[in-house]
């Protein structure tokens, strides 16, 4: 009877796409089991991937945009997905206003703004969807999502009564929120946050302080945002008389959680956990004789709601065998162990040079599926 392998890993960042690694992975198999079943389940967790992985297991269809990018005069080709029958969209924010975008020199997010992925909303909206999923992750914003809320019809005015251009360094300039010209249709559309960020939106552990550095942050400034980040949420507060600051995921990407959910009723979700529903990996895995997963660096952090521990979770369910590759395995990977995971396996052998590894990745990613099926045949 020919085995069956599920094939459900995350991109592996900056060498290959979820596809490609699921590609990877089914070259390694075929040559050691050639009449193997391989079922692709490329997966992701809200951030890079999210759109294609949806498209390829969904059918779906890309759909291109113009959009602003992170800086207010960036222009910024992307596209998001399409699926259901045009009912359903997917959207990744960091497709607009992502990291990617912009040189490690320019990074600064006391300049940057989130407007691009409400334009990104509001096409899907021109589209007459009734569902949008929002895929975060991967962000070089701080403004609290108020860019995103901009773009969707949401007037900031300053004590002069004039409209500011929102950005993460002039939160403390608003006097006064104008939501009478929010995007109407927003009202008949069921928002998804997909995230795997529980981060509150302030404080020690919020959007500032945690993930301010790598898009540019120094000291004095990650304070400077934290402290607008509050006064910002402390106004909105005042205007919804609900207070979504320290709400699980409210710090993601910037804080454009906090905003999806204050201004458009969001309901923020686990992005790995919402893949697993959305692609029906529970039923794919239950007919599995083995289950690969992986992403690019596997660690302790993994634990806490990264794919492959997603994956682990299914499979465990179900008994099954959980293989995970990894680039590059971190610290404290033990307690995965009684997670559900059989073997977590490095791609790259004992000390290796980074450039080489990420552009040999698929190459590296077979040849460590071949040799573990080698062992176990």
């Amino acid at each position: 009877m020919n085995k069956i392998f599920i094939l459900a890993p995350d991109s592996f960042k900056e060498s290959m796409s979820a596809e490609q690694a699921c590609f990877a992975m089914q070259r390694g198999i075929q040559r050691v089991f050639p009449t193997a079943m391989c079922m692709h389940v490329p997966m992701a967790d809200g951030g890079e991937g999210t759109v294609d992985a949806l498209v390829h297991i969904l059918d779906g269809k890309k759909i291109a945009c113009v959009v602003e990018g992170p800086l207010p005069d960036q222009s910024v080709k992307t596209y998001f997905g399409l699926f259901d029958n045009g009912r359903t969209a997917v959207i990744e924010m960091a497709k607009a206003n992502g990291i990617h975008l912009i040189e490690k020199s320019q990074r600064n997010p006391l300049h940057t703004s989130t407007y691009g992925t409400g334009q990104m909303i509001k096409a899907a909206l021109d589209l007459g969807v009734d569902k949008i999923i929002m895929g975060l992750g991967g962000s070089v914003t701080n403004d609290a999502g108020s860019g995103m809320a901009q773009a969707l019809g949401v007037k900031f005015l300053n004590a002069n009564g004039s409209e500011l251009k929102v950005c993460g360094g002039n939160l403390n300039h608003i006097q006064r929120i104008d939501m009478s010209g929010l995007d109407v249709r927003l009202n008949d559309v069921e928002i998804l946050v997909a995230s795997d960020v529980i981060n509150p939106l302030c404080g020690k552990n919020g959007a500032s302080a945690i993930f301010g550095p790598q898009k540019g942050a120094t000291p004095e400034m990650v304070k400077l945002l934290d402290d607008n980040l509050s006064y910002f949420a402390n106004l909105v507060h005042n205007i919804i008389n609900i207070d979504y600051q320290n709400r699980m995921g409210a710090g993601a990407a910037g804080g454009l959680g906090f905003a999806l959910m204050a201004f458009i009723h969001a309901t923020i979700q686990s992005g790995a956990k919402l893949m697993i529903e959305l692609t029906q990996l529970n039923q794919k895995v239950s007919q599995a004789d083995y289950v690969f997963t992986g992403e690019g660096c596997i660690d302790f952090q993994t634990k806490l709601g990264k794919t492959p521990w997603a994956v682990a979770q299914v499979a465990k369910q179900f008994n099954k065998p959980v293989i995970a590759f990894a680039g590059h395995i971190g610290n404290e990977i033990e307690p995965l162990y009684d997670e559900g995971f059989t073997q977590i396996i490095s791609i790259n052998e004992g000390f290796y040079d980074l450039e080489k590894a990420l552009k040999n990745a698929e190459e590296n990613l077979e040849k460590s599926v071949y040799s573990f099926l080698r062992t176990i045949k």
